[in-house]
């Protein structure tokens, strides 16, 4: 399997898996890291964009795509205040755990299945589409960037919607 297909998908499955599983603090830090992963992920691994046609179609499907599983991802997380510190902290388990896992396995074998299993009807599908191998690959580093970064949209609204419980409750007794 070509690296710049493995190492961008281990990279980010390792990047939501230690900073999502069990129970953590949600940190400014938290919050920033998956745009520091991506910003570091695509110059190394993006070739070009198709920026016509059915190639920036199939690049826009890719980036809504993985917004909307990284929204669903951040679903399967429980968001709450510590009742010690006040701090947002979340519980993502094996559950979430197993959607990142099966989320990736699926772009690898994509990735396996158009080098070994399905290369010419997808040769052909591409040819017939007019899409390019670089609007194909753009299509998929881009839903995997979209997932870590819809993931950690969702995650920072619900850090902020968890927060305003604690901010009625304060202005109401006079504490700030």
């Amino acid at each position: 399997m070509d690296a710049s297909v493995l190492i961008p998908n281990l990279v980010i499955l390792a990047t939501v898996l230690l900073s999502d599983y069990g129970r953590r603090p949600v940190t400014r830090m938290r919050i920033i890291r998956p745009f520091i992963a991506a910003a570091i992920i695509v110059p190394f691994f993006f070739t070009g964009v198709q920026s016509s046609g059915d190639g920036l179609l199939i690049e826009a499907a890719g980036t809504a795509a993985g917004l909307a599983l990284g929204v669903l991802a951040a679903t399967l997380m429980h968001v709450t205040r510590d009742h010690q510190d006040g701090r947002a902290v979340t519980v993502a388990g094996p559950p979430y755990a197993a959607f990142w896992i099966t989320v990736v396995a699926a772009r690898l074998f994509f990735t396996y299945g158009a080098n070994h299993l399905f290369t010419r009807p997808l040769g052909t599908w591409m040819y017939t589409s007019h899409i390019t191998t670089d609007g194909l690959t753009a299509a998929l580093i881009f839903f995997s960037v979209a997932m870590l970064l819809g993931r950690t949209g969702a995650l920072a609204i619900r850090t902020r919607q968890a927060a305003v419980p604690d901010l009625a409750a304060r202005q109401t007794i006079g504490i700030r």
